[in-house]
């Protein structure tokens, strides 16, 4: 059975997992050097070359990024760790250890880990969101990744709130440049701040289910917007699962909220499409790059 090496290249951590079929034979992270693109390689390739000692054979790599790489001229854009964009990075890892390497969005990974061997098992088309400190999203039909000529399927954050009124209060700048895109709603720096109860996301989730009023009126608004947003995603899609990842996919009472919402937006009698949790958690990720060369 072949071994698959994974690698979630993160903001704060670096982490590699080595799998053989499903099974996981090795973990290991280390920290993600800070804006330093050449310890950053230097890591990655550590990385490998210290799983495949241990374990005494060579394996293939993917490696889940936070960004893209750009199908026009190959480099990294769209990365929120600005050290990579711009930068090579297949191409620098494909020479250092002598063999192909696969990249995809970190999203990506975590929707194809899902769909693979996790809560979007056997469904033929799979959205995977995560709910975060941004929002991301990804798409895998028949067990493939969708991609498309611009890298960037599944980017639903970077969409406008689908029914926007008054009542969702006044608008936001998100940091590509636009106004009101969804992650400004459902990111949890986004959740925190349109609640104004000066509290993190992780509070605010704590208070809503410990029933402080106003805590919960924001879990409540908060579901609606999730809702409406997925319900676009629904109307465009229709896939068979949507599974949520990312911290704010910890608030259970979600699962019961936003299915009740949703026949409100979609174009239909009745909403079929299932809405769970991710069986992985935060190991997704770094499965989902390892998956890259199923």
């Amino acid at each position: 059975m072949s071994l698959r090496l994974g690698i979630d290249l993160g903001g704060t951590k670096t982490e590699i997992i080595a799998l053989e079929g499903s099974d996981e034979r090795l973990r290991r992270r280390l920290p993600t050097p800070q804006g330093d693109y050449p310890a950053t390689l230097d890591t990655l390739v550590r990385l490998v070359h210290e799983a495949e000692d241990e374990l005494g054979a060579q394996g293939s790599v993917g490696v889940g990024i936070p960004g893209t790489r750009s199908p026009d001229h190959g480099r990294i854009k769209n990365a929120n760790s600005v050290c990579l964009i711009g930068q090579d990075l297949q191409g620098d890892l494909q020479q250092r250890l002598g063999r192909p390497v696969r990249l995809a969005n970190d999203a990506d990974c975590f929707s194809l880990s899902e769909a693979t061997d996790g809560a979007g098992q056997g469904a033929r088309s799979v959205f995977g969101v995560i709910l975060g400190t941004g929002v991301g999203g990804g798409i895998v039909i028949n067990g493939q990744l969708l991609g498309g000529p611009n890298a960037i399927a599944g980017e639903w954050g970077h969409n406008p709130l689908p029914w926007r009124s008054a009542a969702d209060g006044p608008a936001r700048r998100c940091y590509c440049g636009l106004d009101d895109c969804i992650e400004t709603f459902l990111c949890g720096p986004g959740w925190a701040a349109r609640s104004a109860l000066g509290l993190s996301s992780e509070q605010l989730a704590a208070a809503a289910q410990a029933g402080e009023p106003a805590a919960a009126l924001a879990l409540q608004r908060y579901a609606e917007h999730l809702a409406r947003s997925l319900a676009s995603v629904i109307n465009l899609l229709d896939p068979e699962v949507i599974v949520l990842g990312g911290g704010l996919s910890n608030i259970q009472a979600l699962y019961q909220l936003v299915p009740q919402l949703l026949p409100r937006y979609v174009f239909s009698d009745q909403v079929n499409t299932r809405l769970v949790q991710a069986r992985h958690g935060d190991s997704s990720g770094v499965r989902g790059a390892a998956w890259l060369w199923d």
